[in-house]
């Protein structure tokens, strides 16, 4: 028996040992996000929960009310976003929250709140549900001035006053992928334990990738450089090999893979949604954020993702993000042809 291997297994470093370690590194850090990220542990557990058993429960289907974006809402949908709001609420660190479900940013009850605010889509993916396809979770951290109350406008800014980010895929396995401002780590939750350990240590996004996700049934609306771009993916005029193209249809999945193995994902705008399809605040900066910190890009078509200001909390974008020099390539495509 291999006692010293053993020995290895048995040092776990779990999520919430993690963030408690980051957090030592700064002496003025009162815990607060600490305990706001072990109540988004806890929704991600239960809504993992929740999508292992759909089927049994009879949790997959339309609930019959449509949300804000004017998709129809499954089951899953409405009992992850309650989920989601419950436990940030009830952490006492928030103070306004965002869902996609939501029309209206939520306000925290004066006596729970706290100096975050957390933009969120509580089930991103949720089309691909009933065929077992990866979904997930993503959010957003931002905070506020001390002594503050939260408003709106407080969500209204660039993506670069973002303090965390992550995402949680619900899948063959669970992988929570979260950056705090430094690097991005990933976590796995080991069923036995009930506890996200650390399987991706300090994530690094390859420089140029080989694979492309698009959907490539919205070709016919592209704009000229995003049409340029997957030709020459397709038919590279240099002799090289083409690029592969992979499209799941969650952004969470499609991200994940290009983190791990580069690339590029895309949701350009089109003639039919000239704006883009994603959602700022808590689609396209999360991405963006875990991208950047990971040492990729994230670009609009117009400017760098985290730069963009939105006006209204359901905005959308058009985005590109992934290996740095593959958003590069699309970046001069946009300089040389324009939107």
């Amino acid at each position: 028996m291999d006692h010293a291997a053993d020995a290895l297994r048995t040092d776990l470093m779990t999520l919430t040992r993690h963030v408690l370690n980051e957090q030592s590194k700064h002496p003025e850090a009162r815990g607060d996000l600490t305990i706001l990220l072990n109540h988004i542990v806890l929704g991600c557990k239960f809504v993992c929960s929740a999508v292992n058993k759909a089927g049994l429960a009879h949790l997959i289907g339309l609930a019959g009310e449509t949300n804000v974006q004017g998709e129809e809402q499954k089951k899953l949908d409405v009992l992850s976003n309650q989920v989601f709001v419950k436990a940030l609420t009830s952490s006492g660190r928030t103070n306004v929250l965002v869902s996609e479900e939501d029309e209206e940013a939520i306000f925290v009850p004066e006596k729970l709140r706290g100096r975050y605010c957390v933009v969120f889509d509580p089930l991103d993916g949720s089309s691909n549900i009933d065929c077992g396809v990866s979904i997930g979770t993503i959010f957003g951290i931002y905070m506020l001035e001390a002594g503050k109350a939260g408003t709106v406008d407080d969500l209204l800014k660039a993506g670069t006053s973002m303090v965390a980010a992550g995402y949680c895929m619900y899948g063959s396995s669970c992988t929570l992928v979260l950056s705090t401002g430094e690097d991005v780590n990933g976590f796995t939750l080991d069923p036995s334990l009930g506890e996200f350990i650390l399987t991706h240590p300090h994530i690094r996004i390859p420089e140029k990738g080989k694979i492309y996700s698009v959907n490539e049934g919205n070709a016919k609306n592209w704009d000229e450089p995003t049409t340029k771009f997957v030709e020459k993916a397709k038919f590279p005029e240099d002799g090289s090999s083409p690029r592969s193209l992979r499209y799941i249809g969650s952004m969470v999945a499609d991200v994940h893979r290009t983190l791990l193995y580069g690339g590029i994902f895309m949701y350009p705008a089109d003639k039919k949604s000239p704006n883009g399809k994603l959602r700022v605040l808590y689609e396209v900066f999360p991405m963006s954020f875990l991208v950047e910190k990971a040492g990729g890009q994230a670009f609009t078509g117009k400017q760098r993702a985290l730069e963009l200001v939105p006006k209204k909390i359901h905005e959308r974008s058009p985005i590109f993000l992934g290996s740095y020099d593959d958003v590069e390539e699309v970046k001069e495509l946009y300089k040389q042809y324009g939107a």
